[in-house]
Protein backbone atom coordinates (compact mmCIF):
# COMPACT_ATOMS: atom_id res chain seq x y z
CA UNK A 1 0.00 0.00 0.00
CA UNK A 2 2.79 2.22 0.59
CA UNK A 3 4.59 1.90 -2.71
CA UNK A 4 1.47 2.23 -4.24
CA UNK A 5 1.47 6.09 -2.29
CA UNK A 6 4.97 6.57 -3.12
CA UNK A 7 4.18 5.32 -7.06
CA UNK A 8 1.48 7.49 -7.30
CA UNK A 9 2.86 10.62 -5.50
CA UNK A 10 5.95 9.93 -7.94
CA UNK A 11 4.20 10.32 -10.65
CA UNK A 12 1.94 13.07 -9.58
CA UNK A 13 5.29 15.24 -10.36
CA UNK A 14 6.37 13.54 -13.86
CA UNK A 15 4.21 16.76 -15.74
CA UNK A 16 6.10 19.20 -13.92
CA UNK A 17 9.74 17.72 -14.23
CA UNK A 18 8.90 16.29 -18.34
CA UNK A 19 7.81 20.28 -19.04
CA UNK A 20 10.98 21.71 -16.75
CA UNK A 21 13.31 20.22 -19.09
CA UNK A 22 11.56 20.66 -22.17
CA UNK A 23 12.30 24.56 -21.33
CA UNK A 24 15.85 23.95 -20.55
CA UNK A 25 15.94 21.84 -24.08
CA UNK A 26 14.68 24.89 -25.44
CA UNK A 27 16.98 27.38 -23.96
CA UNK A 28 20.03 25.80 -25.53
CA UNK A 29 18.15 25.71 -28.82
CA UNK A 30 18.27 29.34 -28.54
CA UNK A 31 22.13 29.82 -27.44
CA UNK A 32 22.79 27.53 -30.41
CA UNK A 33 20.63 28.53 -33.03
CA UNK A 34 21.64 32.36 -31.79
CA UNK A 35 25.31 31.42 -32.67
CA UNK A 36 24.19 30.06 -35.66
CA UNK A 37 22.39 32.89 -37.39
CA UNK A 38 25.28 35.16 -36.40
CA UNK A 39 27.23 33.33 -37.92
CA UNK A 40 24.92 33.83 -41.40
CA UNK A 41 22.69 30.91 -41.89
CA UNK A 42 19.48 31.11 -43.64
CA UNK A 43 17.03 30.54 -40.85
CA UNK A 44 14.76 28.73 -43.38
CA UNK A 45 17.33 26.75 -44.06
CA UNK A 46 17.74 25.93 -40.78
CA UNK A 47 14.16 24.47 -40.16
CA UNK A 48 14.37 22.45 -43.10
CA UNK A 49 17.67 20.76 -41.84
CA UNK A 50 16.27 20.73 -37.76
CA UNK A 51 12.89 18.80 -38.63
CA UNK A 52 14.45 16.33 -41.78
CA UNK A 53 17.14 15.38 -38.83
CA UNK A 54 14.15 14.92 -36.48
CA UNK A 55 12.31 13.09 -39.03
CA UNK A 56 15.14 10.63 -39.31
CA UNK A 57 15.88 10.25 -35.90
CA UNK A 58 12.26 9.04 -34.33
CA UNK A 59 11.04 7.58 -37.53
CA UNK A 60 12.19 3.97 -36.55
CA UNK A 61 11.03 4.07 -32.69
CA UNK A 62 7.23 5.23 -34.00
CA UNK A 63 7.66 2.02 -36.36
CA UNK A 64 8.49 -0.18 -33.43
CA UNK A 65 7.13 1.13 -30.50
CA UNK A 66 3.53 2.76 -32.44
CA UNK A 67 2.34 -0.46 -33.75
CA UNK A 68 -0.09 -1.32 -31.40
CA UNK A 69 -1.93 1.86 -30.88
CA UNK A 70 -1.29 3.77 -34.29
CA UNK A 71 -5.02 4.57 -35.74
CA UNK A 72 -6.01 4.56 -39.44
CA UNK A 73 -4.91 7.46 -41.46
CA UNK A 74 -7.69 9.42 -42.41
CA UNK A 75 -8.54 12.88 -44.83
CA UNK A 76 -9.76 14.27 -41.34
CA UNK A 77 -6.26 13.57 -39.60
CA UNK A 78 -4.37 14.23 -42.51
CA UNK A 79 -5.40 18.08 -43.07
CA UNK A 80 -4.81 18.64 -38.96
CA UNK A 81 -0.71 16.72 -39.81
CA UNK A 82 -0.96 19.48 -42.60
CA UNK A 83 -1.90 22.60 -40.53
CA UNK A 84 0.62 21.50 -37.78
CA UNK A 85 3.21 21.39 -40.17
CA UNK A 86 2.42 24.39 -41.36
CA UNK A 87 1.53 26.46 -38.00
CA UNK A 88 4.77 25.54 -35.88
CA UNK A 89 7.92 23.76 -38.18
CA UNK A 90 7.26 26.35 -40.78
CA UNK A 91 5.49 29.90 -39.44
CA UNK A 92 6.28 29.89 -35.83
CA UNK A 93 9.85 28.72 -36.07
CA UNK A 94 10.62 31.01 -39.10
CA UNK A 95 9.22 34.15 -37.11
CA UNK A 96 10.87 33.19 -34.20
CA UNK A 97 14.23 32.86 -35.84
CA UNK A 98 14.06 36.67 -37.92
CA UNK A 99 12.34 38.06 -35.09
CA UNK A 100 15.76 36.63 -32.98
CA UNK A 101 18.12 37.96 -35.60
CA UNK A 102 17.06 41.62 -35.48
CA UNK A 103 17.35 41.14 -31.45
CA UNK A 104 18.85 39.30 -29.30
CA UNK A 105 18.12 35.57 -27.84
CA UNK A 106 17.06 36.96 -24.46
CA UNK A 107 14.82 39.39 -25.96
CA UNK A 108 13.75 36.79 -28.15
CA UNK A 109 12.82 34.83 -25.42
CA UNK A 110 11.30 37.03 -23.68
CA UNK A 111 8.68 38.18 -25.52
CA UNK A 112 7.86 34.14 -26.05
CA UNK A 113 6.43 35.23 -22.66
CA UNK A 114 2.64 35.77 -24.30
CA UNK A 115 2.62 32.58 -25.11
CA UNK A 116 0.48 30.97 -22.16
CA UNK A 117 -2.08 34.41 -22.36
CA UNK A 118 -2.47 33.66 -25.91
CA UNK A 119 -2.89 29.50 -25.13
CA UNK A 120 -5.09 30.42 -22.15
CA UNK A 121 -7.15 32.51 -24.04
CA UNK A 122 -7.19 30.02 -27.28
CA UNK A 123 -7.80 27.15 -24.28
CA UNK A 124 -11.01 28.75 -22.77
CA UNK A 125 -13.01 30.07 -25.91
CA UNK A 126 -12.43 26.59 -26.88
CA UNK A 127 -13.84 24.95 -23.74
CA UNK A 128 -9.93 22.65 -23.07
CA UNK A 129 -9.44 25.03 -20.23
CA UNK A 130 -11.43 25.02 -16.71
CA UNK A 131 -12.61 28.85 -15.87
CA UNK A 132 -14.90 29.19 -12.68
CA UNK A 133 -15.19 32.53 -12.40
CA UNK A 134 -16.40 32.36 -8.35
CA UNK A 135 -13.20 30.05 -7.93
CA UNK A 136 -9.94 31.77 -6.55
CA UNK A 137 -8.07 29.70 -8.31
CA UNK A 138 -9.77 30.48 -11.21
CA UNK A 139 -8.51 33.58 -10.13
CA UNK A 140 -5.29 32.85 -9.62
CA UNK A 141 -5.09 31.17 -13.13
CA UNK A 142 -6.62 34.50 -15.07
CA UNK A 143 -4.09 37.08 -12.43
CA UNK A 144 -1.00 34.38 -13.05
CA UNK A 145 -1.46 34.78 -16.63
CA UNK A 146 -1.88 38.67 -17.33
CA UNK A 147 1.41 38.25 -14.80
CA UNK A 148 3.31 36.46 -17.08
CA UNK A 149 2.36 38.73 -20.26
CA UNK A 150 3.43 41.86 -17.58
CA UNK A 151 6.57 40.75 -16.58
CA UNK A 152 7.52 40.13 -20.33
CA UNK A 153 6.55 43.73 -21.63
CA UNK A 154 8.82 45.17 -18.14
CA UNK A 155 11.75 42.95 -20.11
CA UNK A 156 10.40 44.65 -23.36
CA UNK A 157 10.40 48.41 -22.57
CA UNK A 158 12.29 48.21 -19.46
CA UNK A 159 16.14 47.96 -19.29
CA UNK A 160 17.40 50.23 -16.42
CA UNK A 161 20.93 49.85 -15.63
CA UNK A 162 23.67 47.16 -16.68
CA UNK A 163 24.31 44.60 -14.14
CA UNK A 164 27.73 44.23 -13.65
CA UNK A 165 27.95 40.53 -13.82
CA UNK A 166 31.81 39.41 -12.39
CA UNK A 167 31.44 36.72 -15.66
CA UNK A 168 31.58 38.99 -18.34
CA UNK A 169 34.26 41.85 -17.57
CA UNK A 170 36.06 42.38 -20.43
CA UNK A 171 33.36 40.09 -22.77
CA UNK A 172 30.52 42.53 -23.37
CA UNK A 173 29.07 41.92 -26.72
CA UNK A 174 29.16 44.76 -28.78
CA UNK A 175 27.00 43.95 -31.33
CA UNK A 176 24.06 42.64 -29.09
CA UNK A 177 24.42 45.62 -26.90
CA UNK A 178 23.83 48.17 -29.59
CA UNK A 179 20.76 46.04 -30.31
CA UNK A 180 20.24 46.33 -26.67
CA UNK A 181 20.73 49.78 -25.99
CA UNK A 182 19.92 52.18 -29.34
CA UNK A 183 17.67 49.96 -32.26
CA UNK A 184 14.51 50.59 -31.02
CA UNK A 185 13.47 49.74 -34.56
CA UNK A 186 14.84 46.51 -34.59
CA UNK A 187 13.31 45.50 -30.95
CA UNK A 188 9.33 46.62 -32.48
CA UNK A 189 10.13 44.59 -35.78
CA UNK A 190 11.47 41.97 -33.79
CA UNK A 191 8.84 42.05 -31.15
CA UNK A 192 6.45 41.78 -34.30
CA UNK A 193 6.78 39.02 -35.96
CA UNK A 194 7.61 37.03 -32.23
CA UNK A 195 4.12 37.96 -31.23
CA UNK A 196 2.77 36.04 -34.36
CA UNK A 197 4.82 33.10 -33.82
CA UNK A 198 3.35 32.90 -30.47
CA UNK A 199 -0.42 33.49 -31.79
CA UNK A 200 0.47 30.43 -34.85
CA UNK A 201 2.51 28.14 -31.59
CA UNK A 202 -0.48 28.45 -29.55
CA UNK A 203 -2.24 27.53 -32.80
CA UNK A 204 -0.30 24.45 -32.88
CA UNK A 205 -0.67 23.52 -29.28
CA UNK A 206 -4.34 23.45 -29.31
CA UNK A 207 -4.55 22.18 -32.63
CA UNK A 208 -2.08 19.02 -30.90
CA UNK A 209 -4.31 17.93 -28.40
CA UNK A 210 -7.28 18.35 -30.44
CA UNK A 211 -5.36 15.71 -33.08
CA UNK A 212 -4.59 13.57 -30.15
CA UNK A 213 -7.75 12.37 -29.49
CA UNK A 214 -8.22 10.75 -32.32
CA UNK A 215 -4.73 9.94 -33.04
CA UNK A 216 -3.62 8.61 -30.12
CA UNK A 217 -0.07 7.67 -31.74
CA UNK A 218 2.22 9.85 -30.28
CA UNK A 219 5.59 9.31 -31.75
CA UNK A 220 3.67 8.53 -34.98
CA UNK A 221 2.28 11.93 -35.21
CA UNK A 222 5.81 13.37 -34.20
CA UNK A 223 7.51 12.03 -37.09
CA UNK A 224 4.47 13.15 -39.33
CA UNK A 225 4.56 16.97 -38.24
CA UNK A 226 8.64 16.42 -38.56
CA UNK A 227 8.27 15.44 -42.26
CA UNK A 228 5.37 17.36 -43.41
CA UNK A 229 7.21 20.54 -41.72
CA UNK A 230 10.58 19.53 -43.67
CA UNK A 231 8.37 19.63 -47.23
CA UNK A 232 6.62 22.57 -46.45
CA UNK A 233 9.33 24.06 -44.93
CA UNK A 234 11.41 23.72 -48.34
CA UNK A 235 8.69 25.12 -50.27
CA UNK A 236 8.63 28.26 -48.29
CA UNK A 237 12.54 28.12 -48.26
CA UNK A 238 12.73 28.20 -51.69
CA UNK A 239 10.01 30.91 -52.39
CA UNK A 240 11.37 33.21 -49.67
CA UNK A 241 15.51 32.57 -50.76
CA UNK A 242 14.33 32.54 -54.73
CA UNK A 243 15.97 29.39 -55.06
CA UNK A 244 19.48 30.26 -53.89
CA UNK A 245 21.73 26.99 -53.53
CA UNK A 246 24.34 28.54 -50.96
CA UNK A 247 21.88 28.63 -48.11
CA UNK A 248 21.82 24.92 -47.81
CA UNK A 249 25.98 25.03 -47.38
CA UNK A 250 26.46 23.51 -44.00
CA UNK A 251 29.92 22.59 -42.58
CA UNK A 252 31.11 20.84 -39.34
CA UNK A 253 30.48 23.81 -37.33
CA UNK A 254 27.72 25.20 -35.02
CA UNK A 255 25.20 24.92 -37.58
CA UNK A 256 25.47 21.69 -37.93
CA UNK A 257 25.30 21.46 -34.09
CA UNK A 258 22.24 23.55 -33.90
CA UNK A 259 20.36 21.98 -36.46
CA UNK A 260 21.16 18.36 -35.09
CA UNK A 261 20.59 19.24 -31.62
CA UNK A 262 17.21 21.71 -32.33
CA UNK A 263 16.04 18.81 -34.54
CA UNK A 264 16.38 15.74 -32.39
CA UNK A 265 16.12 17.34 -28.83
CA UNK A 266 13.29 20.41 -29.54
CA UNK A 267 11.31 18.64 -32.31
CA UNK A 268 11.61 15.09 -32.13
CA UNK A 269 11.40 14.55 -28.80
CA UNK A 270 9.84 18.28 -27.97
CA UNK A 271 6.91 17.62 -29.69
CA UNK A 272 6.51 13.84 -28.09
CA UNK A 273 6.98 14.87 -24.66
CA UNK A 274 5.00 17.72 -24.75
CA UNK A 275 2.07 15.55 -26.41
CA UNK A 276 2.29 13.12 -23.30
CA UNK A 277 1.77 16.05 -21.25
CA UNK A 278 -0.49 17.37 -22.81
CA UNK A 279 -2.84 14.16 -22.39
CA UNK A 280 -3.01 14.53 -18.64
CA UNK A 281 -2.77 18.14 -18.08
CA UNK A 282 -3.83 20.36 -21.20
CA UNK A 283 -2.36 22.57 -23.50
CA UNK A 284 -2.41 25.41 -20.80
CA UNK A 285 0.13 23.65 -18.26
CA UNK A 286 2.78 22.77 -21.23
CA UNK A 287 2.83 26.41 -22.23
CA UNK A 288 2.69 27.44 -18.71
CA UNK A 289 6.61 26.83 -18.22
CA UNK A 290 7.77 28.78 -21.10
CA UNK A 291 8.46 31.59 -18.85
CA UNK A 292 11.25 29.69 -17.09
CA UNK A 293 13.41 29.15 -20.54
CA UNK A 294 13.43 33.00 -21.02
CA UNK A 295 15.33 32.96 -17.26
CA UNK A 296 17.77 29.97 -18.35
CA UNK A 297 18.43 32.10 -21.43
CA UNK A 298 19.44 35.38 -20.12
CA UNK A 299 21.48 33.39 -17.94
CA UNK A 300 23.20 31.23 -20.40
CA UNK A 301 23.57 33.95 -22.57
CA UNK A 302 25.54 36.20 -20.24
CA UNK A 303 27.95 33.47 -20.09
CA UNK A 304 28.11 32.04 -23.92
CA UNK A 305 26.78 35.15 -26.00
CA UNK A 306 28.36 37.92 -23.44
CA UNK A 307 24.66 39.56 -23.89
CA UNK A 308 24.44 42.58 -21.16
CA UNK A 309 22.06 41.95 -18.54
CA UNK A 310 19.55 44.75 -17.26
CA UNK A 311 17.61 45.45 -14.10
CA UNK A 312 14.56 45.59 -16.15
CA UNK A 313 14.91 41.87 -17.32
CA UNK A 314 15.31 40.93 -13.67
CA UNK A 315 12.70 42.60 -12.35
CA UNK A 316 10.70 41.08 -15.43
CA UNK A 317 11.49 37.61 -14.80
CA UNK A 318 10.39 37.88 -10.82
CA UNK A 319 7.04 38.78 -12.39
CA UNK A 320 7.02 35.85 -15.04
CA UNK A 321 7.58 33.41 -12.28
CA UNK A 322 5.57 35.29 -9.88
CA UNK A 323 2.62 34.73 -12.25
CA UNK A 324 3.72 31.12 -13.36
CA UNK A 325 3.56 30.17 -9.89
CA UNK A 326 -0.17 31.77 -9.23
CA UNK A 327 -0.87 29.78 -12.93
CA UNK A 328 0.41 26.56 -11.49
CA UNK A 329 -2.02 26.92 -7.71
CA UNK A 330 -4.92 27.53 -9.73
CA UNK A 331 -4.70 24.40 -12.25
CA UNK A 332 -3.37 22.55 -8.98
CA UNK A 333 -6.70 21.22 -8.15
CA UNK A 334 -7.87 20.46 -12.00
CA UNK A 335 -6.81 17.30 -12.15
CA UNK A 336 -7.19 15.11 -9.55
CA UNK A 337 -6.02 11.39 -9.74
CA UNK A 338 -9.63 9.31 -10.30
CA UNK A 339 -11.26 7.29 -7.05
CA UNK A 340 -10.16 3.79 -7.09
CA UNK A 341 -12.98 1.35 -8.10
CA UNK A 342 -12.74 -0.39 -5.20
CA UNK A 343 -13.38 2.77 -2.80
CA UNK A 344 -16.12 3.80 -4.59
CA UNK A 345 -17.58 0.15 -4.34
CA UNK A 346 -17.11 0.45 -0.55
CA UNK A 347 -19.59 3.36 -0.75
CA UNK A 348 -22.39 1.77 -2.00
CA UNK A 349 -24.40 0.56 1.17
CA UNK A 350 -26.81 -2.23 0.43
CA UNK A 351 -28.91 -0.93 2.87
CA UNK A 352 -29.85 2.33 0.38
CA UNK A 353 -30.38 0.50 -1.97
CA UNK A 354 -34.23 0.06 -1.67
CA UNK A 355 -36.94 0.59 -3.64
CA UNK A 356 -37.90 4.10 -2.87
CA UNK A 357 -34.29 5.03 -4.46
CA UNK A 358 -35.00 3.49 -7.64
CA UNK A 359 -38.41 5.08 -7.34
CA UNK A 360 -36.76 8.80 -6.96
CA UNK A 361 -34.21 7.54 -9.59
CA UNK A 362 -37.14 7.07 -12.30
CA UNK A 363 -39.11 9.76 -11.57
CA UNK A 364 -36.22 11.81 -12.28
CA UNK A 365 -35.45 10.04 -15.29
CA UNK A 366 -39.32 10.26 -16.50
CA UNK A 367 -39.16 14.11 -15.58
CA UNK A 368 -35.94 14.23 -18.05
CA UNK A 369 -37.60 12.79 -20.98
CA UNK A 370 -40.71 14.21 -20.69
CA UNK A 371 -39.01 17.99 -20.67
CA UNK A 372 -37.02 16.35 -23.95
CA UNK A 373 -40.20 15.02 -25.70
CA UNK A 374 -42.39 18.24 -25.14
Amino acid sequence: MENQEHGSSAGKYKPFLAAILLQVGYAGMDILSKAALNQGMSNYALVVYRHAIATVVMAPFAALLDKKVRPKMTISIFIKIMLLGLLEPVIDQNLYYLGMKYTTATFATAMYNILPAITFVMAWILRLEKVNLRSIRSHGKLIGTLATVAGAMVMTLMKGPVLELFWMKGRINHEAAAKNGTDLHDSIKGGILITVGCFSYACFVILQAITLETYPADLSLTVWICLVGTLEGTIAALIMEKGDAAIWAIKWDTRLLTAAYSGIVCSGVSYYVQGMIMKERGPVFVTAFSPLCMVIVAIMSSFILAEQMFLGRVIGAIIIIGGLYLVLWGKSKDYKSPPSPLIEAAKIEPGRMDKSSFDDEGITVEEKFHSIIV
